[in-house]
């Protein structure tokens, strides 16, 4: 098995990026009329030894987001189908110069299909993903559907590559690897080369997350309540059920009968899978902040063994996937704006835990764009793995 490709493009970051010089962008659907390449570049995708790849739920925010990602790691692929409900059926796609047309997605829709790429929502995953699998088709599943299934391998390829090892393309047997929620991928990106070295006993994680968590609808909902609160309208509320705008509040996903929402929950519950460790102490305050497509969390750990700060922030330098944002004397830490659109994910506040003795506590700060490492790069760097 091939180590994941990882994403080492930290002076692209350092220098500023497109989505850094010309603001907020939007995911798009990438229509017939449009192209999304340069002239310039030779394609190598399109290859008869690629595997043949499905995309399940390819006119969301996630489903975009991989064509976009295929693209720019020049991801092999004999064939691809582009699957969506039976609503966007029959619309027209460019990928990489071809012209595509949107399919129903149907229980057959799996025949030949090496690799499927799942993001339609849980339910959606529980009906077409095991059938998928049953035809031999190895489906990397971005929703909740499968996560804490103990049979169903959770993976982050910076992490854990280890669990899916016995997953092989080509061996005729489908199978089922998860994607972690969002937030658990930024948090672990930066917490584990820290956990590695000394042990993390406790993790205290708050988050504030980006609109594009709650998909596109809710991405053009902020767009379009900042401008109707800037013109004093009432703003307009479909996908939450108050002002986004201007405005932050709990994180919208249904609270359990311990006080916690769901999502505070799916980062306490992922992380002792991810890690293999039932007895690591954690615990989450998530909230729903008015930002496009990046997540922020502040995270305070607990170490069984010292760690300090310079150590820990030599690790995160060295780490795959991370760039460390960190000039004090300019305050100068990461932000959701500078990681949007960017593969790494970005740590800051790197600082011993005055509340603790000794050097067995750390504050970090992270930053990780929702849509690519928190979904659609994840899982196609565990797709990558496969090859």
């Amino acid at each position: 098995m091939h180590s994941p490709a990882l994403s080492l493009r930290h002076n692209h970051f350092l220098n500023g990026g497109s989505a850094v010089a010309s603001g907020i962008r939007l995911p798009r659907l990438i229509s017939s009329s449009s192209t999304s390449s340069s002239p310039f570049r030779v394609r190598m995708s399109l290859q008869e030894n690629g595997p043949s790849v499905a995309v399940v739920g390819v006119t969301g925010a996630v489903g975009q987001e991989f064509l976009s990602v295929l693209s720019d790691r020049n991801f092999p692929y004999r064939s691809l189908k582009l699957l969506a409900s039976k609503r966007s059926a029959g619309k027209s796609m460019k990928f990489e110069e071809r012209d595509y047309t949107v399919e129903e997605l149907t229980e057959d829709s799996f025949d030949g299909i090496d690799i499927a790429l799942f993001s339609a929502g849980g339910s959606i995953s529980k009906k077409f993903g095991p059938l998928a699998a049953q035809k031999g088709t190895i489906v990397v599943d971005n929703s909740s559907a499968f996560r804490m299934d103990e049979n169903v391998p959770l993976v982050i390829p910076e992490v854990n590559p280890e669990v899916m090892a016995h997953v092989k393309l080509g061996s005729g047997k489908g199978a089922l690897i998860a994607n972690p929620n969002c937030s658990t991928i930024i948090c672990l990106m930066a917490v584990t080369p820290l956990h590695r070295r000394a042990k993390v006993k406790r993790m205290v994680v708050s988050t504030y997350q980006a609109a594009s968590g709650a998909g596109a609808a809710a991405m053009e909902e902020l767009v379009q309540q900042t401008r109707e609160v800037l013109e004093g309208k009432e703003p307009t509320c479909n996908i939450f059920n108050q002002q986004y705008a201007f405005n932050l509040f709990s994180h919208n996903a249904p609270i359990q009968p311990n006080g916690y929402n769901e999502e505070e929950m799916k980062l306490v519950k992922e992380t002792r899978k991810i890690w293999s460790d039932k007895d690591v102490k954690v615990t989450a305050t998530c909230i729903r902040v008015p930002v496009m497509r990046a997540h922020a969390e502040s995270v305070n750990l607990q170490f069984e063994n010292p760690l300090d700060e310079n150590t820990a922030r030599d690790i995160l330098k060295n780490a795959p996937g991370i760039v460390v944002v960190e000039d004090r004397a300019s305050n100068r830490f990461p932000t959701p704006l500078e990681v949007s659109n960017k593969d790494d994910v970005a740590v800051g506040r790197v600082r011993r835990d005055v509340s603790q003795d000794g050097d067995y506590g750390l504050d970090i700060f992270v930053c990780g764009d929702q849509i690519r490492k928190g979904a659609a790069l994840n899982a196609i760097q565990i797709a990558e793995m496969l090859l």
